[in-house]
């Protein structure tokens, strides 16, 4: 696994998640956003997700856990290009006023 691609700009700052984040990636992707997440300025984090194809529950606790730790240092999160099957997931778990597209 590659590290995520950061791109910072006003006034959002855009990662992309990866190909695959299962629970058997979820620790180390999660590592991988929020060291990368940490020193960006932007008040807005977006999520790019169109390359995400292998999924499941803990990519919905990885997206809680980034928006959870933006929040703290006053920044939002929004996700882009989300899977059809991710925003099910999202809204089968009753997050998605959260977990904003």
């Amino acid at each position: 696994m590659h590290s995520p691609a950061i791109h910072p700009s006003e006034p959002a700052t855009v990662a992309a998640l990866p190909e695959q984040l299962t629970m058997h990636v979820a620790g180390q992707v999660l590592g991988q956003l929020s060291q990368a997440l940490a020193t960006q300025q932007a008040p807005t984090v977006v999520l790019d997700a169109q390359a995400l194809r292998v999924f499941d529950s803990s990519a919905v606790a990885v997206l809680l856990e980034l928006r959870r730790q933006l929040l703290v240092r006053g920044k939002t999160l929004q996700l882009a290009h989300a899977p059809t099957r991710l925003q099910q997931l999202v809204t089968l778990y009753g997050v998605g006023e959260l977990l904003p597209a």
